[in-house]
């Protein structure tokens, strides 16, 4: 006759019963061994996590459990890939815009030319923030070719100098360095060329409206034949409103003294830190005496409203996505309160064992943030998998956000570590404070009531 025994493991949490046959020791081992793991949890914890995995739920509290986890897993999902791909929006402009305008310019208060740009040069190119100092002379002109007319900005350059800018870097045909190898020559962007219709070797005329010259036939304005030498894409307004020609030419067609320039652009290692800048040269007596009547300007003047309403977009897009997780978050307050409600008895023991209110509000405390975890965790992978697969993912499915016009462009993505730990940390204090609710409730349930009728 096999007898029964039972073995009463106890620990400072509680009770934990496990019968067992005397042939049987196998069993006996595993129980021990499985009880002494978790005999280092609080007794809060440890019986958080078995409500959280029981499967004895009533189907309706499971159901909307489900919805609430799925809610937080596509929200966090969603939040990580918008965030990333508006990071690289935002990058994408930062190169494209301030890579081509000037992070500060300095220019003649009255239009004239800057006759000492040179030794300017040499004084802000020690400024520790500064990365280099160019040169240039900018006119408003009108570019007309055979078939068509357009209003472009003429910018004359010193191609040694700008060797590593951004338009050196996207030259889809010729180089930058051949104006200086070809008299009277220009680099125009390929989306001008386009509607221009003309291509690397064809004539093209510039016309300043704005300078003219007397001639048996009045006065006209100055114009001048140049050669197309090559072309370049950056896929922004630069392209179709900005051409380059060598500075010896720009200044033979306005006329300026030899060596002169008009104006002077400063390009900062972080193009945020122009107003630092502009203070400190402000503020300078030696830069004052050297830049009589010169008037000191940053990017921000044209180009901050831009950045603004971009960093608007940027703000209301993680806020409506974090709404999306929140509302999902609190889905956990009514399946807890169920979960609550069917398990008064039980909470009624637990007390009369000896746990206090601390200890119910911690056990549903974790079973809250349990879920948030879960769905957190999923959300995470899922997010990340369509961070960096989007642009397969897109070509695959055959989508092109962009229209049938690009083709070959791609979602910019920029994923930051710090958005990812943000995410993370939110979404479980969200779930953290939404189950305090049902869970103080329990806290407050009183075992000579609920067992009662037990």
């Amino acid at each position: 006759m096999k007898l029964q025994y039972r073995i009463y493991l106890i620990y400072r949490y509680g009770i934990c019963y496990a019968p067992y046959e005397d042939n049987d020791m196998l069993c006996c081992i595993i129980i021990v061994f499985g009880s002494s793991v978790f005999m280092f949890l609080p007794v809060s914890l440890f019986i958080g996590l078995r409500y959280s995995r029981s499967k004895n739920h009533s189907g309706f509290v499971s159901f909307i459990t489900f919805f609430s986890i799925a809610g937080i897993l596509l929200g966090v999902a969603a939040l990580i890939t918008v965030v990333s791909v508006m990071n690289g929006f935002e990058g994408e402009l930062k190169k494209r815009i301030l890579g081509i305008v000037p992070h500060i310019t300095l220019v003649n208060e009255e239009q004239q030319p800057i006759d000492n740009w040179q030794e300017l040069s040499q004084f802000i190119n020690v400024i520790d923030k500064v990365e280099k100092v160019t040169p240039l002379i900018s006119n408003e002109a009108l570019i007309q070719s055979v078939h068509n007319l357009q209003g472009v900005l003429l910018q004359g350059i010193r191609p040694s100098l700008e060797s590593d800018n951004l338009v050196a870097n996207n030259m889809v045909s010729g180089k930058l360095s051949d104006l200086e190898n070809t008299p009277y020559s220009i680099v125009i962007g390929q989306s001008l060329a386009r509607k221009l219709n003309v291509s690397k070797g064809d004539n093209l005329r510039i016309i300043l409206p704005n300078q003219t010259r007397f001639t048996p036939m009045g006065r006209i304005p100055v114009q001048r034949t140049f050669v197309i030498v090559g072309l370049f894409s950056l896929g922004s307004q630069v392209d179709d409103s900005v051409v380059y020609t060598h500075s010896s030419n720009a200044r033979k067609l306005l006329r300026l003294p030899t060596n002169s320039f008009t104006e002077l652009r400063l390009y900062l290692r972080d193009a945020f830190d122009a107003p630092a800048v502009i203070n400190k040269l402000r503020n300078d007596s030696k830069f004052t005496h050297l830049s009589k009547n010169l008037e000191l300007s940053s990017w921000q003047e044209s180009q901050g409203t831009l950045f603004s309403a971009v960093k608007m977009e940027k703000n209301m897009m993680w806020l409506m996505l974090s709404l999306v997780v929140a509302v999902a978050a609190f889905n956990i307050v009514s399946a807890l309160v169920m979960v609550v409600i069917d398990k008064q008895a039980e909470i009624g023991i637990l007390q009369t064992l000896g746990l206090n209110r601390h200890d119910i509000l911690k056990i549903f405390l974790t079973q809250g943030l349990f879920n948030g975890v879960f769905g957190t965790t999923f959300g995470v992978v899922l997010g990340m998998i369509l961070t960096f697969f989007i642009n397969d993912i897109l070509a695959v499915l055959g989508l092109n956000l962009f229209g049938a016009g690009y083709t070959a462009q791609q979602l910019p993505i920029d994923f930051q570590l710090t958005d990812l730990v943000i995410i993370i940390v939110g979404t479980l204090l969200v779930t953290l404070i939404a189950s305090f609710y049902p869970a103080y409730r329990a806290s407050k349930t009183l075992p000579a009531e609920v067992l009662r009728n037990e």
